[in-house]
């Protein structure tokens, strides 16, 4: 049997960077997890999209990895498997169009996922046509005259400012058929990126009521300030001013928004990959500790240079791997408390298998009392400093910097709240039911611009793109160091005298008001 692609670039990229350390052999657990990587990430897995073959087939990998570590399944029915159901809605390329009809009559068109997407909803009009306004923030305030009306808003993302839910809930009660959101491109840590692999809306077939509002759409801003010039304004003008927060006049573009939505329906299942390895204190064993990374990544989409496989190695493939690594270091020898391993789907559609976990735990993975998440971790540039979300809202922060002093590691709050990156993991849905977690990215600090440069590159170049894959170049050290930190911190947690406790300040405790 060939070595497949991924393996051969896997193992290439190993070499070099042995050679430009020096020759200095990579230590054997960091091997295997980039070769366990490159097998989660291999197009055979093609890019794992919640649903198709390819993630199945990752999941059963993952699950024969966790049998021959040890672990026991935890699963339904004695397996390891926690099969979810899903609905779904896509907008298809083939039959939809959009365009921006001026009034000297030429049309505009707007290329569908490189410059404009929309968030398909359940019950969506097929045809859109009407006047198109621009609101600046779209705060309420500002939504006069948009009644039958598609309404432009400025795409912020500031505390402070009007975000997407205000927007949409303003825009909705002042009668406008459809929202614009403009790219924000002052948004530079975390910017803006096309093309959108596709337009897709996933929900768990639990029998709850399927969202449905008027048209959500995004549209690239360099798309916005060529529409805005040729109506006499001065687009760049506009969004250097959203940029800075400052006020945007109002104005009617002499022209109307025409978009043909075509969609299509499915329903499909995908499985979380549930293990547990027992603990050996019986007084603890309702006191589980849950390891977390998402299996699932993007599947197949919008080609970018070609190539429109979404690998995913980074996203999340790679922490994954970290699960797999853990549980072979291991070998079966527990702790004081029980640790579940998770590999769970559909979090690149809104965090839906935590979310199913969090509300149906298994006999076997109970509800835990700790989560240490894995994900938005890339190991570019050394680990000197670790960026570690919900670091002050539970006596897991402290034991964080205990493990992390030691090694030399400078612990840090999340300086970039705006982002939103608390909410957009995998620990989140636990938090929201009360349980402590912790999650991780690596840090830099501004004036260390070999790291600033690496990190603003991945998401500008690689985050939600085919390029994530395992040509990315990899701080091989920086990955070693973070399993040494990440595996002192499983014992530390897991053979613990107490569990983890909230925060008497922390917003998310449970019962506090958020």
């Amino acid at each position: 049997m060939d070595m497949p692609r991924s393996f051969a670039i896997a193992s290439a990229v190993l070499m070099l960077s042995a050679c430009a350390s020096g020759g200095h052999a990579i230590d054997a657990r960091t091997a295997a997890w980039w070769a366990t990587t490159a097998a989660l990430s291999g197009d055979d897995m093609e890019g794992r999209d919640t649903g198709s073959p390819g993630y199945d087939r990752a999941a059963a990998y993952v699950a024969e990895r966790f049998r021959r570590a040890g672990l026991r399944p935890a699963g339904d029915a004695g397996t390891y498997f926690q099969r979810i159901r899903f609905d779904e809605i896509e907008v298809a390329n083939e039959g939809t169009s959009f365009s921006v009809q001026r009034a000297t009559g030429d049309r505009r068109p707007l290329r569908f996922l490189h410059e404009i997407s929309v968030t398909p909803t359940w019950g969506m009009p097929a045809r859109i046509d009407a006047p198109l306004v621009f609101r600046g923030f779209c705060a309420p305030s500002d939504m006069t005259g948009v009644r039958g009306a598609v309404v432009a808003c400025f795409g912020t993302r500031r505390t402070g400012q009007p975000l997407f839910a205000a927007q949409m809930e303003a825009a909705t009660a002042a009668g406008a058929v459809a929202m614009v959101r403009v790219d924000d491109t002052g948004f530079t840590i975390e910017p803006p990126r096309w093309p959108l692999a596709y337009a897709r809306n996933v929900v768990l077939a639990d029998g709850s009521p399927r969202p449905r509002t008027i048209p959500s759409l995004r549209l690239a801003a360099t798309t916005f300030a060529e529409i805005a010039n040729a109506s006499g304004h001065d687009g760049g003008d506009i969004l250097a001013r959203g940029a800075r927060g400052e006020a945007m006049a109002p104005f009617d573009f002499p022209a109307r928004f025409e978009a043909s939505i075509v969609t299509r329906e499915r329903s499909s299942t995908s499985d979380n990959v549930l293990a547990v390895l027992p603990g050996t204190d019986p007084a603890l064993a309702n006191e589980p500790v849950l390891l977390i990374a998402h299996l699932d990544g993007y599947g197949r989409g919008t080609p970018v240079n070609g190539d429109g496989l979404y690998n995913g190695a980074l996203d999340d493939a790679a922490y994954v791997a970290t699960l797999i690594a853990f549980a072979e270091t291991r070998a079966g020898r527990g702790f004081r408390r029980p640790v579940i391993f998770a590999a769970v789907t559909a979090e690149e559609k809104g965090l839906l298998g935590s979310r199913w976990l969090a509300a149906h735990p298994t006999p076997a993975a109970s509800t835990p009392v700790a989560v240490l998440n894995l994900d938005q971790l890339r190991p570019l540039y050394p680990l000197k400093i670790l960026t570690t979300l919900a670091l002050e809202d539970s006596t897991l922060g402290q034991t964080v910097r205990d493990v992390a002093g030691p090694m030399g590691i400078t612990v840090r709050a999340d300086l970039e709240p705006e982002r939103g990156l608390l909410r957009r993991t995998d620990h989140w849905p636990f938090m929201r039911i009360g349980v402590p977690a912790v999650s991780f990215l690596f840090g830099f600090d501004a004036a260390d611009a070999d790291a600033a440069a690496a990190y603003r590159a991945w998401y500008e170049n690689r985050y939600h793109a085919p390029q994530d894959d395992v040509s990315t170049p990899i701080d091989f050290q920086a990955q070693a160091d973070f399993h040494r930190f990440y595996f002192a911190l499983i014992e530390a947690v897991a053979d613990a005298d107490a569990k983890p406790s909230w925060a008497a300040d922390s917003p998310h405790r449970p019962g506090a008001n958020e």
